[in-house]
């Protein structure tokens, strides 16, 4: 596994660089040897990416003016979910991995970086969770909170896998921007409210991580799952489609 830190990258980079990585992790399953790639990144300029999911277009609030005010690209892209922001103080990562070297489906692939989010909020005495109703990881939810409106989002997640290799991931916000956020309707949810850590933080009296701190711990919890991903097999779904 090989970990990539390119520090600020523009999107459209960054979505070119993942391709051909996803290219080597098929060229390297069909030479019979096992390879994957991790890159870890802040996207700037700021961008709203909108995905091929029917209607997704219309959760961008902002007209192209406004966004080029707010010095704010905009770009379709080929991942799952819907309408997501990406910028400065954010840390994206993108694995590109062969789940079947991990045993693992797509169902279990989200569930597995949720947890990596999880385990790296805990690292800072955040405690996060799954929402019932949404993808994604989330503070400030209760535990009877089962209508799936509670809580603040902090980190959202959106993948492709092709021929079972996967690009695209997480988007966990550290420090950015937050004001960006109300120029779409993240992920499609309506009235959900976004956080990051350093506001969590900060409401609650606790030191602030650096954006440093932050990425090495979500590389190594990531890093762990990826070696020990047995909790999110799917024994019921094998092989290539």
């Amino acid at each position: 596994m090989e970990i990539l830190r390119p520090g600020l990258i523009d999107y459209p980079s960054g979505l070119a660089w993942q391709r051909a990585l996803h290219v080597q992790v098929l060229e390297a399953r069909g030479a019979g040897v096992r390879r994957g790639f991790v890159l870890l990144l802040q996207h700037d300029p700021p961008v709203v990416t909108v995905s091929r999911r029917p209607g997704a277009i219309k959760n961008v609030l902002a007209s192209p003016e406004i966004l080029a005010a707010h010095g704010v690209e905009r770009h379709e892209t080929d991942r799952g979910g819907d309408v997501t922001y990406h910028g400065p103080g954010q840390l994206v990562v993108y694995p590109m991995v062969d789940l079947n070297d991990l045993g693992v489906r797509i169902h279990g692939w989200i569930r597995l970086l949720e947890q990596v989010l999880i385990d790296s909020l805990g690292a800072f005495g955040l405690v996060a969770g799954r929402d019932p109703g949404a993808t994604g990881v989330w503070v400030g939810r209760h535990s009877d909170d089962r209508d799936g409106e509670g809580g603040r989002k902090i980190a959202a997640i959106g993948v492709r896998v092709s021929r079972w290799a996967t690009m695209h991931g997480l988007a966990l916000n550290v420090d950015p921007d937050l004001s960006h956020f109300d120029l779409i309707v993240p992920c499609g949810l309506a009235g959900r409210p976004v956080t990051s850590i350093a506001r969590e933080c900060r409401d609650a009296g606790m030191a602030l991580p650096t954006f440093d701190e932050v990425q090495a711990v979500v590389a190594d919890r990531l890093i762990a799952r990826l070696q020990d991903p047995s909790e999110f097999r799917d024994r019921a779904k094998s092989g290539e489609d």
